[in-house]
């Protein structure tokens, strides 16, 4: 799949391994930021865009998500090596058959099951672009009990068939990689399955990447930010209990 550039405008000063309110650890094994009571039966794993798991916009959110009952986890998929836009050797096409979204569903495999061993009984999952890609393969299974898709990259209608879990997508009205129209496919096709509740919102205005690669200066960023998070945390306490 493609990943957008536009995940990388607007971050916040250089990522940060120790930004945050939570703690990098091993978990599952991988490196990871957790956030969060480690006594909470709640948990909600979240799979970073393309940027990393180091993004501090990512972290706040987490932390928020942590604010509210859950214990948070931000894998380190990339295993160190994010995508790096500003090296002019960079090989795209090299990094994304090194970090393919099957690798890392596959990855995403024994963090849920260490989270289980912890005695979580409920886990939500959500994605952003490259990691929206991920969820909607774990909503395929019975692993999570609900997933929010933020600004995704390509989305396969075959993948969207076969998803079984509670999930809210969220859009950006000016996005090439998940345009408007073909969301609203996809809202169609969830829309069918009775055993489920689905819910696709395009938020107007803004452009794919905007729920975590925003200027905190641009309060009309930060307001669409802020709901597209909160619409996020709203679905995780309604399903994720």
């Amino acid at each position: 799949m493609s990943t957008s550039s536009a995940c990388f405008e607007n971050l916040p000063p250089t990522p940060s391994s120790t930004y945050g309110e939570g703690t990098v650890l091993h978990f599952g094994g991988l490196k990871s930021y957790v956030t969060g009571s480690t006594e909470s039966k709640l948990a909600v794993l979240v799979v970073s865009s393309a940027v990393g798991y180091e993004n501090p916009n990512l972290r706040k959110l987490a932390d928020k998500v942590a604010a509210a009952g859950f214990f948070v986890v931000v894998p380190d998929f990339f295993y160190g090596d994010p995508m790096n836009l500003d090296n002019p050797q960079f090989d795209r096409e090299a990094w994304h058959k090194a970090h393919s979204v099957e690798k890392a569903y596959e990855d995403a495999k024994p963090v849920l099951a260490a989270l289980k061993s912890q005695g979580v009984s409920a886990i939500g999952a959500a994605g952003f672009c490259w990691g929206g890609n991920v969820v909607v393969k774990l909503a395929k299974s019975d692993d999570i009990k609900a997933a929010v898709i933020l600004h995704p990259g390509r989305l396969a209608d075959e993948d969207i068939h076969e998803v079984k879990v509670h999930t809210a997508i969220l859009g950006a009205e000016i996005d090439k990689y998940a345009p408007p129209e073909h969301l609203k496919q996809i809202g169609e096709i969830l829309s069918v399955k009775s055993e489920f509740d689905s819910f696709v919102k395009i938020f107007p205005g803004v452009a794919h990447g905007w729920t975590i690669s925003y200027n905190a200066e641009d309060e009309s960023a930060v307001k669409s930010a802020e709901e597209a998070q909160l619409d996020m945390l709203n679905w995780f306490t309604k399903y994720v209990k």
